[in-house]
């Protein structure tokens, strides 16, 4: 596949871009290679600037749930952007979007539009230290929830230890207040409790974590961290920015017994535009300004363009047997992989969760960030260039997680299968 375009524009980028991207994991840095650069993006593919097509199962990172350029939500963008694009006041629209997401959330009765799923995080934990008073937050391994700098952590030595910066400019200080355990692991989250229950604000976790992969609560995890949090007067918040509307509509939280006090937001709920929101119980959200003393703003907070996205994304969604036929399609899909699995002999593990899917190359399930930094990263990197050789485009990282959309068809699942068998076999 020829990228000559796509890797001047690459060389070009680093004389103005740090590492020549916009996130890092753009880079191609766990693949190796120079990215592709898309030029556009129509239902389930995009064309890059060699005129190079690829199904796409990034779908930007989860929120392109319709698929790339759905006719309703372009044509709601369009109409908006012809009324204006920001006006950094109230409008009709995001109390229109606001009403449909706690419709759809048992656990939100207030909400807060803001611009990004970092935000929307951030912003959840400010709320939850001026709700309960406590400064410290307990996080897991492997669970991303933005670049706020008490977030850029990792586990320190030793049980019950507080965290250590993973970025350079995160102080220490700022590391402190943050706990961190394994994914999965609630004896380790009930030591923690039982040694500083008393200053601990919230407990913060992807409910099925995205960013190792894609890797669900064991059972009984997700109902003892609302056990745990009850006991001890602390918040629970779930970070559902890849999970919300993708699982089914509202989020994983309708999918098991189990309401967080908090809940944060990402793309999915502007149809893949630049917002976010957290929202929850009601006493909990009037702590934030103007009715209370925890401050946030945002002069895009609840931009137009991208609520009139949101508001088309969702009405879409709610039409009846979106998620049956999304999940049918993503079981489709996993269970050929399974097959060629098999049929090849390779170690390779497959899950899927709604239109939710991701595979690791490992002999062993995985259960937890430590289990996932064990996986074979070298085969990763073989696969993924054969496949987008194949014309088939993966998250360039072993540690994400893979999507389909409504745009998705059954040709293209073929396809993919095609190509998954051919990698595979030349890797076993």
């Amino acid at each position: 596949m020829k990228l000559a375009k796509s890797e001047r524009l690459f060389n070009r980028s680093r004389d103005h871009i740090p590492g020549g991207v916009n996130s890092p994991v753009r880079s191609y840095s766990h693949v190796g290679g120079a990215p592709p650069f898309i030029a556009s993006g129509q239902g389930s593919r995009i064309l890059d600037a060699d005129g190079n097509f690829y199904i796409d199962y990034v779908m930007s990172w989860g929120p392109l749930i319709l698929g790339h350029a759905h006719p309703e939500v372009v044509e709601a963008i369009r109409k908006q952007a012809a009324l204006g694009t920001s006006y950094g006041a109230p409008t009709e629209l995001e109390l229109e979007l606001a009403e449909m997401i706690t419709d759809a959330f048992p656990s939100i009765d207030m909400i807060r539009l803001v611009s990004s799923g970092t935000e929307a995080c951030m912003s959840a934990l400010r709320l939850a230290r001026a709700y309960t008073g406590r400064d410290k937050i307990l996080k897991f391994e492997g669970c991303y929830h933005g670049h706020s700098d008490g977030l850029l952590v990792q586990a320190g030595s030793g049980a019950a230890h507080l965290s250590e910066a993973t970025s350079a400019g995160v102080t220490s200080a700022q590391a402190s207040d943050t706990f961190v355990a394994p994914f999965n692991d609630l004896e380790q989250v009930e030591r923690i409790f039982d040694a500083n229950g008393e200053q601990i604000a919230a407990v913060i976790v992807e409910p099925v974590s995205g960013n190792m992969g894609l890797v669900p609560p064991e059972p009984g995890f997700i109902e003892g961290l609302r056990s745990i949090t009850l006991e001890h007067g602390s918040l629970l918040i779930f970070d559902e920015v890849i999970t919300g509307f993708r699982v089914l509509y509202g989020g994983y939280q309708n999918h098991v017994d189990v309401r967080p006090d908090i809940t944060c937001l990402g793309k999915v709920i502007g149809g893949g535009m630049p917002v976010g929101a957290y929202g929850g119980r009601k006493d909990v959200m009037e702590t934030v300004a103007p009715l209370g003393p925890m401050y946030q703003a945002g002069t895009l907070s609840g931009n137009p363009i991208a609520v009139a996205a949101g508001i088309a994304t969702l009405n879409a969604l709610r039409r009846p047997g979106v998620y049956e036929s999304l999940a049918a399609s993503t079981e489709r899909l996993c269970a050929g992989l399974r097959a060629v699995r098999d049929e090849v002999g390779i170690d390779l593990r497959i899950r899927n969760l709604g239109s939710m899917w991701g595979f690791a190359f490992s002999d062993t399930p995985v259960t937890s960030y430590a289990e996932a930094s064990q996986t074979d990263a070298e085969a990763y990197r073989k696969f993924f260039h054969d496949m987008l050789d194949s014309g088939i485009y993966l998250a360039p990282s072993p540690y994400e997680t893979s999507f389909l959309s409504t745009a998705h068809s059954d040709r293209d699942i073929d396809n993919t299968l095609t190509a998954a068998r051919d990698s595979l076999a030349s890797l076993a």
